[in-house]
């Protein structure tokens, strides 16, 4: 346990020794002059020795004073660099927690821009499924999937998250060819679907008009994350439910094709999410306009259909 005497008093000190006038102390720290002489008689009291020798227009320091001074001053030199060093580092870093799913189908593509609008500051992306502490500090912002904001935080809804069947442009054409004719919204619960257990798809099917309760749930390939499912799909391994926003890169690109317009969704929702105490902080008001930029911009992007 440490003993010290009052901080609070040993600030003010320090201030009245550095520049031996209780009034030039008292400007500076933002207090009157007799909040000074309170401050200073508390921490001689706790001494039991004086620590100055009052004369008119300057406060003369004792030789216990004198001694006490440059210690004290080599402290606050050293707790103030800890905290511009703090500062610094923070104000030039910004740390995005989100989603691996989110981070590597859409965020990822566009954070360059980012960068380069704002060349000063160095972005982290930190991919977890794992909420953060946003109070804690352990990023600045985070984009998470929910149904509802999270109280506590300041969320900013992004997007909706429908979803739709998509696959291989060359899967769809083998199923063609297997059916003898186009695949049907119908004919999709028997044939091979990537997380075939995923309650997804009954909501698909449900706004499809295809009656699911009895669809035959095989054992097929079953992912953790929309982008390993979309991969996974890339590779011929069947339908696959993912939202179309995420991948319109690779539908362009002829990696993916989405059948099917229609789209459905679970009610979920993507959020920024802020801590309320750090809204307007510089970097993270920066990132937020980009970021709501962005996003209408990207929903202003057709979808190229290809099948």
């Amino acid at each position: 346990m440490r003993r010290l005497p009052p901080l609070a008093a040993v600030r003010v000190f320090e201030a009245a020794a550095r520049l031996e006038n209780f009034t030039a102390a008292a400007n500076e720290l933002g207090m009157t002059q007799a909040a000074v002489s309170y401050q200073v008689k508390l921490l001689e009291e706790r001494l039991g020795a004086a620590l100055f020798v009052r004369e008119k227009g300057r406060a003369r320091l004792t030789g216990l004073g004198l001694r006490l001074l440059p210690q004290l001053t080599k402290a606050f030199d050293t707790i103030e660099g800890a905290f511009a060093e703090l500062r610094e580092e923070d104000e030039g870093l910004l740390t995005v927690a989100t989603t691996f799913t989110f981070a590597n189908t859409w965020l990822a593509w566009r954070l360059g821009a980012f960068q380069v609008e704002h060349p000063d500051l160095a972005v982290r992306l930190a991919t977890s499924n794992k909420l953060v502490d946003l109070k804690a500090g352990e990023a600045d912002v985070a984009i998470r999937a929910g149904a509802q904001p999270w109280e506590g935080l300041v969320a900013i809804e992004l997007m909706k998250v429908d979803f739709s069947p998509m696959c291989a442009p060359s899967f769809w054409q083998r199923m063609t060819e297997q059916l003898g004719r186009a695949p049907t919204p119908a004919d999709l619960p028997n044939l091979p679907l990537i997380s075939p257990e995923d309650y997804w798809w009954d909501k698909w099917f449900e706004a499809a008009g295809v009656e699911s309760a009895d669809r035959p749930k095989k054992p097929g390939l079953r992912l953790d994350s929309q982008a390993d499912e979309g991969h996974a799909a890339m590779g011929g391994q069947g339908f696959v439910l993912l939202t179309p926003a995420f991948w319109k890169n690779d539908v362009r690109d002829g990696r993916l094709c989405q059948p099917f317009d229609l789209t459905a969704t679970a009610g979920f929702r993507y959020w920024l999410c802020i801590a309320p105490e750090r809204r307007n902080v510089p970097k993270i008001k920066r990132f937020r306009e980009w970021l709501l930029r962005q996003v209408e911009a990207s929903k202003a992007a057709p979808l190229e259909a290809v099948a």
